[in-house]
């Protein structure tokens, strides 16, 4: 495996665009501070693109923008096998609208990268613009993790998030195929999903998952729902605090007594209960109630 490359990545996008860089050949004669005018048709699609789908209407909104103000952020691009052929790192977004706007050449900002550094750098990009779905993301992240090696710490710093974040989203892929695909199509959120990974096994995983969309659960729901089925109790809501006069008098009653005394008091009456911790202390308070008689 060739030696990591991480000059740069953990500082997100302001680190693609250095303030120097060595001369950059020309690609045509429009070209100014770095930015380049690269003809769309010798741009290829990044093959590690974490982002696997794009929504029509954003793309088609994105579109007319470019078609009416052009691309005002430059691409990322490094260089591909032939000459004059160029692999995109950021940007697939804005390259397929400036394509179905017309456009014969887009802006773009060329870079040295190796295979892992173009996923990084992409997913770079969409993380900090929070366009990925939560399963493109983990499953980024497992590509990090498996085919380059990186630690769940060091994908963290690479993509300015925190290590739990990313073992967190990791275990998503844990996941049974048809929860990930309810995930995928909107079935169900990133929180329904994440209240599934507590249940044991794929088949319970599965069945909690019928009953989510069947019964149109929100996350809390599920969350109870998982709790139920397994076999743990529900958190006890809590007690309500007694109003000031009653608590004042549980106090004077303690205070006379000398032991615990809880008062319920309701609109026609009410009970006190009185606590003893001995045998001694309930003969001690029956023989003070009979002395009051």
């Amino acid at each position: 495996m060739p030696p990591r490359k991480r000059s740069g990545l953990g500082k997100g996008l302001d680190a693609l665009i250095p303030q120097t860089e060595k001369p950059i050949p020309q690609i045509s004669a429009e070209s100014s501070a770095g930015v380049l005018q690269i003809p769309v048709k010798a741009i290829t699609s990044n093959p590690r693109q974490p982002r696997a789908n794009f929504d029509p209407i954003e793309l088609a909104e994105l579109s007319a923008s470019i078609r009416e103000h052009g691309v005002i952020q430059p691409l990322i691009v490094t260089k591909g096998e032939q000459l004059d052929q160029f692999v995109l790192i950021a940007g697939e977004r804005r390259l397929l609208a400036s394509i179905e706007a017309g456009l014969e050449s887009v802006p773009a900002i060329l870079r040295e990268s190796n295979d892992q550094e173009r996923l990084e750098l992409a997913l770079i990009e969409n993380v900090q613009r929070a366009d990925l779905s939560a399963l493109e993301t983990a499953e980024a992240y497992r590509q990090l993790s498996d085919e380059f090696g990186l630690s769940h710490a060091e994908i963290a710093k690479q993509v300015g998030k925190s290590r739990v974040a990313v073992t967190n989203t990791l275990r998503l892929l844990n996941l049974p195929p048809s929860v990930l695909e309810a995930l995928a199509k909107g079935k169900i959120s990133e929180g329904h999903a994440r209240a599934l990974l507590a249940l044991p096994t794929a088949q319970s995983q599965a069945a909690a998952l019928k009953t989510i969309i069947d019964k149109a659960l929100n996350v809390r729901q599920t969350e109870e729902l998982v709790r139920n089925l397994s076999g743990e109790k529900s958190p006890a809501p809590p007690k309500a605090e007694p109003v000031p006069e009653i608590k004042a008098l549980e106090e004077r009653l303690r205070s006379s007594l000398g032991t615990k005394v809880s008062l319920k008091h309701g609109r026609k009456g009410g009970t006190i209960t009185i606590h003893y911790y001995s045998n001694e202390e309930l003969d001690s308070l029956l023989q003070r109630f009979a002395n009051e008689d």
